[in-house]
């Protein structure tokens, strides 16, 4: 009750920077699950999701593409091992309907 209104209001607005923020990843950046547990673990999963995010959002402004970043995405992660070329993969009419793998087949499980 001793800080002004001014201070408590821009508080505030760092604090919604700060849930947008996690908003935008959740929406976009596809975290299912973290792979460690310390803050840099977490924080190198999350940087390493941001620049996998940013190099798809280049490779969609040079070619072009119409395409979402998700989409390009499962495209690429589909043809992983495939020797074709970026620009010609996207012209290719067999991958338009990219579906997400089934998140079962992707786990392995320890004993």
């Amino acid at each position: 009750m001793t800080l002004p209104a001014t201070e408590i209001a821009l508080l505030y607005k760092n604090r919604w920077k700060i849930e947008l923020f996690f908003k935008w990843i959740k929406q976009h950046l596809k975290i299912k699950s973290f792979w460690g547990i310390s803050e840099n673990a977490v924080r190198t999963q999350i940087y390493i999701a941001i620049i996998t995010y940013i190099l798809v959002a280049i490779i969609k402004a040079k070619l072009k593409l119409r395409q979402l970043p998700y989409e390009i995405l499962q495209i690429m992660s589909v043809s992983l091992l495939d020797k074709t070329h970026l620009s010609n993969l996207f012209e290719n009419p067999i991958y338009q309907e990219v579906k997400e793998q089934n998140p079962i087949q992707l786990k392995i499980n320890l004993i």
